[in-house]
């Protein structure tokens, strides 16, 4: 059949029924952004390619489908680099399409040309450059189906000269892979191990969200009367309701799951990578359990054992594995101290939620008084935590949130719990600023019907600030943000305290800023709040006029600058003056 490049392009999109792009528009992909309306495709133009990106992750994740991010060459593509990384480790099948300089000028350092395949290389885990114009069909069919069998992007380099071509061209088939469900001999293994076992537990991963596998996890936990942990930032992965759920592990997780997981003479890690957040020590606990057996369950090859001694690695979807593990159980399994775990989980999570809900400050380490002085210097202001009580009072159980990164945030890990997946979006291990309000839209977007919620703290969310003036236009739906505003950068700030003598070098942001201010000039609600009252009536307004009256709210709560747990204990150490540094040693620069 003769049609263009750009028709066979966006036919390819539609057999695949990827109905969104998310950027910003440029004259390189026009051929195809002309035609995107007639094939039912709705490009959103965000004010910022990243935030663009993170829109297309949280659309993604929210969803399970497929989306696209697209761009002029170039500075456009240039600006998608952090997002994809993004996507990349949070495990979201999206398609990267990058236009590049017309093939007849590269190399000559021409306008808006740069390297796009090099650029991307770490960021996906697939990428191909159509060679020819006739095979633009073939590639595009490629790349996606190399981004849904990853689990992860895939990116198609177009040179713009091959659009507008008139091709004789057979469209391509879609060709599935069944996932993996583990070899015999480790199935076997595991169903032993976990039959033996006198207190097993069980880890969930993003595994398990993204390949449906809550229910069976649910079911084997319950054969076993297992206590089951999360990953960090997934705490969407098992119901927060269930008796037998211990919370997320990691920084500013659950003390319960921690204790219970130290006890473990098996650990059934299952759909994760065991990535350094999910296992580093919390709370001063080094709760990784030392002489466990480990078994790890990983669609990658590549991840199994890579942070963790294991006992048995299986290759496999979690949901087919853990269904082959419970098929493969003694009768007997579970029985062994049955009775004394499940007492034992249900008394270790009453003493965690009766003292999660006194926490109402952070601690200084010893030799430091930041906390101390930040509470005095703001009595009356909002402290993280009870900041945090106060949105639990108000979120509703089905909405879907999305954090970002940060101080205040990372405090309010402990915090949500949800009774289905794909309900909490957060940056990842990548760590990019700037995620909560791009991602919590474009999960809006995939989920209209459903309440979404944004979490900032004032440094990060600067880097996103510019959306506003986008997202307030007609067709854009509504969404609620919180940005928690203490005028700092909070995590940065608390290493200074720890290791540099309260040396704040960068930490200070603008006091005269107003983020409900600039909601307001955009168009949108801007509302602030001092107290709990104040904080859990705004939020619980803004649901409302979310879902009711088409209008997004952006919540600014005032919280004293209290700081949380750094990041990274394991990655600071005080600073040693060696030579010694002095102004005296200035040179003039001539110029």
């Amino acid at each position: 059949m003769k049609m263009t490049t750009e028709e066979a392009f966006v036919k390819t999109l539609q057999m695949h029924g990827i109905e969104h792009a998310f950027g910003i528009i440029g004259s390189a992909f026009m051929p195809i952004s002309d035609i995107f309306p007639d094939a039912g495709i709705t490009f959103w133009d965000c004010a910022h390619e990243g935030s663009g990106g993170m829109m297309a992750d949280g659309y993604t994740r929210a969803t399970g489908k497929m989306s696209m991010m697209i761009a002029q060459n170039g500075p456009g593509i240039a600006n998608f680099v952090t997002a994809v990384k993004t996507a990349y480790w949070n495990h979201s099948p999206l398609l990267l399409v990058t236009p590049q300089a017309a093939n007849k000028t590269l190399g000559q350092g021409g306008f808006q040309e740069i390297e796009q395949m090099n650029m991307f290389a770490d960021c996906v885990a697939y990428q191909e450059e159509v060679r020819d114009a006739s095979r633009v069909a073939e590639v595009l069919n490629r790349v996606i189906l190399n981004a849904k069998r990853a689990s992860a992007p895939a990116q198609i380099n177009m040179p713009r000269d091959f659009w507008t071509q008139v091709i004789d061209i057979d469209l391509p088939q879609i060709v599935e892979f069944e996932r993996p469900g583990g070899g015999e001999t480790a199935l076997n293994e595991a169903a032993e191990m976990l039959s033996n076992a006198k207190f097993p537990v069980i880890l969930n991963g993003a595994g398990v969200v993204l390949g449906g596998a809550i229910d069976t996890s649910i079911a084997l936990a319950e054969r076993l009367d297992a206590p089951v942990c999360v990953g960090y930032q997934h705490n969407d992965a098992f119901p927060g309701s269930h008796p037998l759920f211990a919370g997320p592990l990691g920084y500013n997780g659950s003390k319960a799951g921690m204790e219970l997981i130290s006890k473990a003479d098996v650990v059934l890690a299952l759909g994760t990578r065991l990535n350094p957040f999910s296992t580093l020590p919390g709370y001063g606990i080094d709760y990784w359990p030392k002489d466990a057996k480990i078994i790890q369950v990983d669609i990658n090859p590549d991840r199994i054992g890579l942070t963790k001694k294991v006992s048995v690695g299986i290759i496999g979807d979690a949901k087919k594995v853990a269904t082959s593990i419970m098929a493969k159980l003694t009768d007997d399994a579970g029985d062994a101290g049955r009775e004394e775990r499940k007492a034992l989980i249900a008394k270790t999570k009453s003493a965690w939620a009766q003292e999660l809900t006194s926490m109402d400050h952070e601690q200084d380490d010893p030799g430091t008084t930041w906390n101390e002085r930040a509470r005095g210097a703001k009595p009356d202001w909002l402290s993280p935590r009870k900041a945090w009580r106060a949105i639990q009072s108000a979120l509703p159980k089905e909405a879907i949130i999305s954090s970002d990164i940060g101080n205040n945030c990372a405090i309010g890990n402990a915090y949500p719990s949800f009774e289905a997946g794909r309900k909490y979006l957060a940056p990842g291990l990548f760590g990019p600023c700037g995620y909560g309000l791009p991602s919590v839209v474009g999960a809006k977007i995939g989920c209209p019907d459903v309440p979404v919620v944004g979490f900032s703290g004032d440094g990060a969310f600067g880097i996103a600030v510019t959306e506003l003036t986008a997202i307030g236009r007609e067709e854009w739906p509504a969404i609620t943000q919180i940005v928690f505003r203490n005028y700092q950068w909070g995590a940065e700030k608390r290493n200074s305290t720890l290791w540099y003598d309260d040396n704040f070098v960068g930490t200070e942001l603008d006091e005269q800023v107003s983020y409900a201010g600039i909601a307001t000039a955009c168009g949108l609600k801007g509302v602030v709040a001092r107290t709990q009252d104040e904080l859990t009536d705004a939020l619980a307004q803004a649901i409302k006029d979310q879902m009711e009256n088409g209008v997004t709210t952006l919540i600014e709560a005032m919280i004293n600058q209290e700081l949380g747990e750094p990041f990274r204990r394991d990655a600071m150490k005080a600073p040693v003056a060696v030579a010694g540094i002095s102004k005296d040693d200035m040179r003039p620069q001539q110029v």
